[in-house]
């Protein structure tokens, strides 16, 4: 059988083990050392921005501190949009809050404005203005970022920028996680670059960072014995990770370019089947295309195309189901328009990995082919 081709599989350099020798040579086996700090600059250096970055150890851990400095506490609500992996909305209730979901345009997939002014005014009318709002720029994509952040500023709520699947995207050619009043980052092992498991917020200032430094190391105090006056957590990446996130950084741009060419292989190859579409690029968006997603004819259609891949050792998955539909998030408000429970059921995720060969490439899209030909 031909080996297994999966959805989003790590991509190592090689050089990684070179930076994790040199963190184990020099006994930097902690929550603390040079690479840390090294691998912050990187990632502000790559983002082009004046924010400051704080590495932790998941993109998770980052919207809760976010949500924490926010000022979120027990019976707040916070707007999330639902089209997402659940990530998004758990830390919202790790503090007691409540999250008011908000479904999808057309055009991105992500966070419909319409939908996000209606159920602001309606929140207020209940005497509940939200506390935040949670976007996300799904698979890769920017939300509508003029037209969100409009919204947010009239209303004077801050924006959780989610860009755990967006790094290398740009809005207007500023790259997306620089928007928000806070941005999350996610280098989780299937994303476009990672650390194994990690993440990082992005903030707007030294005070900040240094606050949500103290917070994700179990908020100790300047003393010397073990003095604390707040709840603290364990929340900062090691610096052996970040010796990987190092290496990591080097090729960003490469693997950039490697997803946004799986994207185009995918479109010019399977271009002439008419019953797939794909989501496009809307004018001054720029994707960093970490998921290659089609839309099929319907349920049946989608799963039966996933079940040939399956048979052909191909792995593929469906798009995210909608939070407002996920058991453990029914009893939450939710404004919805039915496009992402449509994405979710005729929605699909191609092998999307920046070390995917040609060879790997013409085998996805001749196994599609065939499976509609026959």
């Amino acid at each position: 059988m031909n080996s297994k081709i999966w959805v989003s599989p790590p991509h190592m350099t090689g050089e990684e083990l070179e930076y994790v020798q040199n963190s184990l040579s020099e006994n930097w086996v902690s929550s603390v050392g040079p690479d840390i700090n090294k691998f912050e600059d990187a990632i502000q250096d790559y983002l082009n921005s004046t924010d400051e970055v704080i590495a932790l150890n998941s993109g998770t851990s980052a919207i809760h501190l976010a949500l924490i400095q926010i000022g979120v506490t027990q019976g707040d609500e916070v707007i999330c949009q639902s089209f997402t992996f659940s990530a998004s909305a758990n830390p919202i209730l790790y503090l007691g809050a409540k999250p008011i979901f908000i479904d999808s345009e057309s055009d991105t997939w992500n966070l419909c404005p319409i939908l996000l002014e209606e159920a602001i005014k309606d929140r207020i009318s209940k005497g509940k203005k939200p506390k935040a709002i949670i976007a996300v720029h799904l698979y890769g994509m920017p939300y509508k970022i003029t037209e969100i952040h409009h919204i947010a500023k009239k209303y004077k709520i801050p924006i959780i920028e989610d860009a755990a699947e967006a790094l290398g995207s740009e809005y207007k050619n500023k790259k997306c996680g620089t928007f928000g009043d806070f941005g999350i980052l996610s280098f989780n092992g299937n994303k476009i670059i990672t650390t194994s498991a990690g993440g990082a917020l992005i903030c707007k200032s030294k005070d900040i960072k240094n606050n949500t430094i103290h917070l994700a190391t179990q908020a100790k105090e300047d003393a010397p014995h073990y003095q604390h006056t707040k709840i603290g957590y364990n929340y900062r990446i090691s610096n052996i990770l970040s010796s990987i996130g190092l290496a990591q950084m080097k090729v960003i741009h490469n693997r950039v370019a490697s997803r946004r060419n799986n994207y185009n292989f995918y479109t010019k190859n399977l271009k002439a089947n008419l019953t797939i579409s794909f989501l496009k690029e809307p004018k001054d968006f720029f994707s960093n295309r970490w998921m290659t997603t089609i839309l099929t004819k319907s349920y049946k259609d989608r799963e039966q195309l996933r079940l040939t891949l399956e048979k052909n050792n191909i792995e593929s998955k469906p798009l995210w189901k909608p939070l407002h539909l996920q058991p453990v998030f029914l009893e939450y408000p939710s404004y919805v328009n039915g496009i992402s429970e449509n994405l979710f059921n005729t929605g699909l995720c191609l092998p999307s990995g920046s070390n995917l060969t040609k060879n790997n490439l013409k085998r996805i899209t001749i196994s599609i082919n065939k499976h509609y030909e026959d």
